[in-house]
């Protein structure tokens, strides 16, 4: 069991993380710099102070609104906090204190910036992507030094080969449904499905497109979407891989049951 100090300090990484990623999620589709200029108010501008950028706390206290123009801050703010923060102590739960646990918190943030900068725009940009594909390497790297786990590391690669190729082939196929930036993505979640087994692998690819088909018939039943409507389909792909991070083995152990039943 995962000790309750690494937990909290999760926890708090998160949240620090989650309001380093409001701006990655503002900018990065912009083209902008990430560090200059500081934050600021989108409406008029103004620098923000440091104790306005406490993550949570200060929305809360200012009520959602800007301290010098008191216009609106989006609730979508502190969300994004919390829900890396809640990613990050999950994450650290569930692969505890290890050489790993980098990588999969580094994939827990990711996670967060590129599902809602491809529900905004739909678009993954090149900018997260393909730098991530050499910090989840690294990573990994040091990982299988520490641990001796090589063998994962192979598979990881393998699993990233597979999965880029069965997702390009889709794009060819199906140009008008599956982006070159969902191809990309699908690379990378395959390092990271491919450290884990080949159980995650399957669980994560096709939990994304199970999850993907739900949300799609449930938006043209209610009318929200139409047959021609542009669904991003990054956010599916995350989430399966983030289910199969937390859930691929009894998954597969539940699914195994049902080819061969036990007396």
């Amino acid at each position: 069991m995962t000790p309750a100090p690494a937990l909290a300090l999760a926890g708090l990484l998160g949240l620090a993380v989650g309001s380093f990623l409001n701006v990655v999620i503002h900018r990065v589709p912009r083209g902008e710099s990430l560090v200059r200029p500081g934050s600021r108010c989108p409406a008029c501008d103004t620098a923000l102070r440091p104790w306005h950028n406490i993550p949570v706390l200060s929305w809360v206290v200012l009520r959602g609104r800007c301290a010098h123009c008191g216009d609106r801050i989006g609730l979508r703010y502190p969300l994004v906090e919390l829900a890396t923060a809640v990613l990050f102590v999950a994450v650290t739960a569930k692969v505890g204190v290890t050489a790993t646990l980098p990588a999969f918190l580094y994939l827990a943030a990711i996670t967060v910036a590129l599902a809602v900068i491809d529900v905004d725009v739909q678009r993954l940009p090149n900018r997260i992507v393909l730098p991530s594909y050499l910090v989840a390497g690294g990573l990994f790297a040091v990982a299988a030094a520490v641990d001796g786990d090589w063998r994962s590391g192979v598979r990881a690669l393998v699993a990233m080969a597979v999965l880029w190729t069965f997702y390009r082939a889709l794009a060819m196929v199906y140009a008008g449904g599956m982006g070159f930036g969902d191809v990309k993505l699908a690379g990378l979640l395959g390092i990271y499905l491919g450290w884990l087994g080949w159980g995650s692998v399957v669980v994560g690819a096709f939990a994304a497109f199970l999850l993907g088909g739900v949300v799609g018939v449930a938006l043209l039943a209610s009318g929200r979407a139409g047959r021609r409507s542009a669904i991003p389909f990054g956010p599916y792909m995350l989430a399966g891989a983030m289910l199969a991070l937390f859930a691929a083995t009894p998954i597969v152990t539940w699914y195994q049951s049902l080819l061969v039943p036990t007396a």
